[in-house]
């Protein structure tokens, strides 16, 4: 789909007249621009930085309906979450798999159990699926054995559901590419294009890939989409819009799960300010989170976790699992990321609010807030507001697919003895039309996993061809996870990285050294401990 040679062609055809300019790579942004081309409508999409590359690729991973919710009475919210969360499990199976929960319940906690269990039954009402239980402290001690049982009164079971997030938003961008959409990333937006009676018209754009040289161009469409989410306010300030969003910084921590051996999430409140936090095996590793906490440093595409968030989340997990004596020794890595919520200036930053708010300013429509689990409504709800500025009027169906059906069953894909079946379920989740072509350029010994990550090298080979890989932090950090996933950002495996991904990537020597350096010093300031 991207493959060499690919930006200077799109480059070469920005040149006219687009019916929608989506600018944010982001799961907002992917969400509309999705809805949009399948439309048919010519829509170009813009990033700044990488697909994926802000708060999309590093969020919980949750796709849940938000229970915590309901304690701040957005049911609204909850009911469209929980409504959601099934249609993705059902559209995206071995990309969006089910999530099992234990929520612990210990004596001193701020709140009561009868409240969790109230807030279930209503939880499981919405999503018209019964699927939560009450345990007393001896079956919770018997479902997870690590867990903290010093007063421990007993807990709940229920069900969410988690993702890969960054893969979620390129399967999205990709599908829209499949029907005549475009997207480039590296390309900022930096000047909006305004008539003369003030309406925005278009946008000024920069090349920031190493290639492009700093090419600029201007584009025209007669509506721009500003998704770009905890940036927002940067845009809207061009067309005099005031500061309305509040930065709030969400931390985790990635532990081995030779560490915590859990099968399912544990969720519990932190010791000392009854937030709610949890763990969870995700991609191989323990997921432990998080923060919520106002931005105290510049807004940055990669935020480091700070000292206190580190305290924090290690404090959480020491005491739900007092015996296995963790320490910063068994951090691989971390992940922050900054969330963009409406501000209303509440003392505490969990309590505002995480519904998603639209602004049409002069023709730039704004979408920021909400939750990764509520794109498709984002984007539909985006799009009916300007359908009025948008060729034929067209109506978007709320019952129309959110990802594409695969074209073969994972029981069709060529056998090998290496891909079990639910790894040929996960790779029909993550690459949907592309899995044969991934598959196809598979070499020898490409179809084992990367260590101990579910990534298989074949993914390396095919993400290098023709995902759209600029720099080596897109295919480490978000095409694949291996950045997070193996100690050091995976530079134990480095040589073999290059071998099979530098012809793909068509760098000489010293842009692979170049990339190498850059990869290794943004991993140690914002990914790793010190």
């Amino acid at each position: 789909m991207w493959k060499k040679g690919w930006r200077d062609q799109v480059w070469s055809e920005l040149d006219q007249e687009w019916d929608l300019i989506v600018i944010g790579g982001g799961i907002t942004g992917a969400g509309i621009m999705r809805e949009a081309s399948r439309k048919g409508l010519r829509t170009l999409l813009v990033e700044a930085h990488d697909f994926a590359s802000g708060t999309s690729s590093r969020s919980s991973k949750m796709v849940h309906g938000g229970l915590r919710y309901l304690k701040n009475g957005q049911i609204k919210l909850v009911l469209q979450a929980v409504r959601e969360r099934e249609r993705l499990m059902r559209e995206g199976r071995g990309l969006v798999i089910p999530l099992g929960v234990l929520l612990a319940d210990y004596i001193g906690d701020a709140i009561p159990a009868w409240v969790f269990g109230a807030g279930l039954i209503l939880y499981d009402l919405l999503a018209l699926k019964w699927g939560h239980r009450h345990y007393d402290a001896y079956d919770m001690h018997d479902l997870c054995p690590s867990l903290n049982t010093e007063n421990l009164l007993g807990g709940f079971r229920y069900f969410d559901a988690q993702t890969d997030d960054a893969r979620l938003v390129l399967r999205l961008i990709q599908e829209a590419v499949r029907e005549n959409g475009v997207a480039l990333n590296y390309c900022k937006a930096t000047r909006l294009l305004v008539t003369r009676n003030g309406q925005v018209c278009g946008v000024t754009l920069q090349d920031n890939s190493p290639d492009g040289k700093g090419r600029t161009m201007e584009v025209q469409a007669p509506i721009v989409i500003n998704a770009t989410g905890a940036w927002a306010d940067d845009l809207r300030s061009q067309v005099g819009g005031k500061e309305r969003l509040r930065k709030l910084r969400g931390s985790h921590l990635i532990l081995p799960i030779s560490r915590i051996n859990i099968t399912r999430s544990i969720s519990f409140l932190h010791p000392d300010d009854n937030r709610p936090v949890f763990a969870f095996p995700w991609e191989g590793v323990i997921l432990v989170g998080t923060t919520d906490v106002d931005l105290d440093a510049s807004l940055e595409t990669d935020v480091p976790i700070s000292p206190a968030e580190v305290e924090y989340l290690m404090k959480a997990v020491q005491f739900a699992f007092p015996n296995n004596r963790l320490n910063l020794d068994d951090i691989i890595s971390t992940l922050s990321g900054v969330r963009p919520v409406i501000n209303t200036g509440k003392v505490d930053p969990s309590k505002e609010s995480r519904e998603f708010i639209l602004w049409n300013e002069n023709g730039l429509l704004s979408v920021t807030g909400g939750k990764l689990t509520t794109f498709r409504l984002m984007a539909h709800e985006a799009l009916m507001k300007i359908r009025r500025y948008l060729p034929g009027n067209p109506k978007f169906d709320p019952e129309s697919r959110v990802l594409d059906i695969p074209p073969v069953e994972s029981a069709s894909l060529p056998q090998s003895d290496h891909l079990s079946p639910a790894m040929r379920v996960r790779l029909l989740g993550r690459h949907g039309a592309n899995t044969l072509a991934l598959l196809a350029s598979a070499q020898s010994g490409e179809l084992e996993p990367i260590e101990c990550s579910s990534n298989l090298w074949a993914e390396l080979r095919w993400a290098a061809h023709a995902e759209g890989v600029v720099h080596l932090d897109d295919l480490l950090l978000r095409r694949l996870r291996i950045g997070l996933l193996l100690p050091q950002g995976g530079t134990s495996e480095m040589e073999r990285i290059r071998e099979i991904a530098q012809p793909e990537l068509g760098w000489n020597d010293e842009r692979w050294s170049e990339e190498v350096f850059t990869y290794s010093k943004l991993c140690r300031k914002c990914y790793h401990l010190g």
